[in-house]
């Protein structure tokens, strides 16, 4: 009985790292792998436009959904948990986008502009989903419109950006919120925003490292937060700060987003914990955390 649970573990671990290789190379080399005309045609079977979405990207890996039973499970225990069609206007309605405009413009090497995934294309929409058996299910979203974002480069590569995976992956911390707040990295200033406009935040401190950064959002977009007088901003490395500030006991909730995603981010969120016990009474939370604890 042990040898077949762990047989089975063997088999889970071996898919989990098939999958994540498949959709690391298709979201990195071709994210505007799948058409329109694509999806239509397999639409008119009676499928929907999720399914017929997944049979192409399943397709499109080498996988033989029809014949081969081991690629025909993949598909099954991965595929229609993975891929998501979303709304627009879901996204459309949030405060943020409904109240936050983003002029394009350049300060040092960061440039604010506005991004678009087009019809059809792939990204990450949200956390991994680890099911109860360990399988690890990336989630990857497309649009039927083009959707446009905000985003700041740094030398032509996209840094930050606000899309609808950091909106679905800062929902929790966003909730946790409240009295005198702590954030660990700006970027365009989303979080910042949210917990801004809660009546039980009285303070938000965001900490930031990058001049360029802060500068493009205190000159464009911080003017037009409703309530720019909870917000300050101090220029410092994140760890230094916490290293010096956090045994003050001065916070009730900080959130640390100081990665560009899990790749990066697993030392820097293994480090950050360290710090927790310096203020045993403030509550931490993490960007992205339930994907990087998939890796640990």
């Amino acid at each position: 009985m042990h040898n077949e649970q762990h047989s089975i573990d063997e088999r889970i671990t071996a898919d989990n790292y098939k999958i994540f290789a498949y959709v690391s190379r298709y979201l990195n080399d071709a994210p505007d792998l799948i058409q329109k005309e694509e999806i239509e045609e397999i639409v008119q079977l009676g499928v929907t436009e999720e399914y017929a979405f997944a049979v192409i990207l399943a397709s499109a890996f080498g996988l033989d959904i029809v014949d081969n039973e081991e690629d025909k499970q993949l598909f099954n225990d991965y595929f229609e948990p993975m891929i998501h069609k979303l709304d627009t206007q879901q996204y459309r309605n949030n405060p943020y986008y409904q109240n936050i405009t983003f002029p394009s413009v350049m300060h040092g090497s960061s440039e604010l502009k506005v991004e678009s995934y087009e019809p059809y294309e792939g990204f990450v929409c949200n956390d991994i989903i680890r099911t109860n058996n360990g399988r690890q299910i990336p989630q990857i979203g497309f649009f039927d419109i083009a959707f446009q974002y905000p985003a700041v480069l740094e030398h032509d590569r996209i840094w930050m950006t606000v899309t609808p995976n950091e909106i679905e992956t800062m929902k929790e911390p966003i909730e946790q919120a409240f009295g005198n707040v702590l954030t660990y990295g700006l970027g365009l200033g989303y979080y910042a925003y949210m917990v801004s406009e809660k009546e039980n935040v009285d303070r938000v401190t965001i900490v930031e490292m990058n001049e360029d950064v802060i500068s493009l959002f205190k000159t464009h977009i911080l003017p037009q937060f409703q309530h720019a007088h909870k917000i300050t901003i101090v220029q410092a490395d994140a760890f230094e700060y916490a290293e010096q500030e956090m045994a003050k006991g001065r916070y009730d909730v900080v959130f640390a987003d100081i990665w560009h995603d899990v790749s990066d981010g697993l030392d820097m969120y293994l480090k950050m914990k360290t710090y927790e016990k310096l203020s045993p009474s403030t509550i931490y939370t993490y960007w992205i955390e339930q994907s990087i604890l998939c890796y640990l």
